[in-house]
């Protein structure tokens, strides 16, 4: 019941401009119909990137952006044992209950708008952390390091 009460509550209580640009940026790139379809994927994939991210990369992502979608990435603990990108998308399907497309489809739009308030330098620092499989979905070519 307490907790019904507080949810209520939070949806009452506006979101910052910041957030809001961050939804509707998502919600137009994401061809989502509803801001609040944006908000699920925006929740979904930073919860997960917060169950992926440590250290540094974590806290200077969660500093770019708006506090409401800092807090998502970062109420998560991280996994002992990080995810490759497909696996990301995978679990997030499974999390979700929606098809690998569509969780592949979130995960692009949410993280198109990440790299927009992280800027290209922390993108790459962060992509230096995770295993292999993200920079696709953060926008950027795969390559495979030099035999």
């Amino acid at each position: 019941m307490i907790t019904d009460v507080r949810t209520q509550l939070e949806h009452q209580q506006p979101y910052s401009p910041a957030y809001e640009q961050l939804l509707e940026k998502v919600r137009y790139e994401g061809v989502y119909p509803t801001v609040e379809r944006a908000e699920e994927a925006v929740r979904l994939v930073l919860a997960g990137l917060g169950r992926q991210l440590t250290g540094d990369e974590r806290v200077d992502l969660a500093a770019c952006l708006p506090l409401e979608a800092a807090r998502a990435l970062t109420a998560q603990i991280p996994d002992t044992q990080p995810l490759t990108g497909w696996a990301f998308v995978k679990d997030l399907a499974a999390r979700s209950g929606a098809s690998l497309a569509t969780s592949r489809w979130d995960t692009g739009s949410v993280f198109a708008d990440v790299t927009a308030h992280a800027g290209p330098d922390l993108i790459t620092r962060i992509l230096h952390q995770l295993p292999t499989g993200y920079s696709l979905l953060f926008g950027r070519a795969e390559l495979a390091p030099a035999a």
